[in-house]
């Protein structure tokens, strides 16, 4: 599990607050790649929904490397950070992706999702989503785990458990927004290739069945 470090620094220095975030690989959490995240500017507007800017500063090696600024809406007080060497879920240090996690650690709420490809110095935002997961029921996007550790070409599927009406021992597994990733020089390309939030697979299952595979 990534570790995340809040330290509450003076506005003098333009930002609000900052974050380190440690690259975890094959589940330890490494102490010369991370991530410092520091808040830019957060807003709420009339309905209390908070957004914040962030700019995101990569460290490999304890040496800065690259820069990146993104905007998060609708930011849980509590919200923390991780992040992961890889495309799989338990992350592998050889590879040039970075996955970054963003959201209150507990069931029911959004969790935001970015994928950065980092090679030579050379930083792209390759995709982002959003996982919610409610005790063992929600959505969330699985990756294809190449076999290389850099790949030239890469899928992923938004993957959805939501329970049946009519019995609560089983649900309904979706599958849709699949994706295929190329990389052309040093950028990766991307092509949708379902029609966009609609279902390609369905199946019903029991709730221990789905989770046993």
């Amino acid at each position: 599990m990534s570790e995340t470090k809040t330290e509450a620094v003076g506005t003098k220095e333009n930002f609000l607050k900052i974050d380190t975030i440690s690259i975890s690989d094959n589940g330890e959490t490494s102490k010369d790649n991370y991530i410092l995240a520091y808040l830019l500017d957060q807003k709420a507007d009339k309905d209390s929904i908070v957004t914040g800017k962030y700019q995101l500063d990569f460290y490999l090696n304890k040496i800065k490397t690259t820069s990146s600024k993104i905007t998060i809406e609708t930011i849980q007080k509590g919200s923390e950070w991780s992040a992961i060497f890889g495309l799989g879920t338990e992350g592998a240090k050889d590879s040039p992706f970075i996955q970054i996690s963003f959201g209150y650690p507990a069931c029911g709420y959004n969790q935001n999702h970015y994928l950065y490809y980092l090679n030579n110095n050379n930083l792209q935002l390759v995709y982002e989503w959003y996982t919610m997961s409610d005790s063992g029921w929600g959505s969330w996007v699985e990756f294809e785990n190449p076999t290389k550790a850099n790949p030239e070409s890469f899928y992923c599927k938004t993957v959805a458990f939501e329970p049946d009406d009519n019995d609560e021992n089983m649900g309904i597994v979706t599958h849709s927004d699949s994706i295929g990733f190329r990389l052309i020089g040093n950028r990766w390309k991307s092509q949708l290739l379902s029609v966009k939030d609609k279902n390609y697979f369905e199946k019903k299952m029991s709730f221990d069945e789905f989770h046993q595979q």
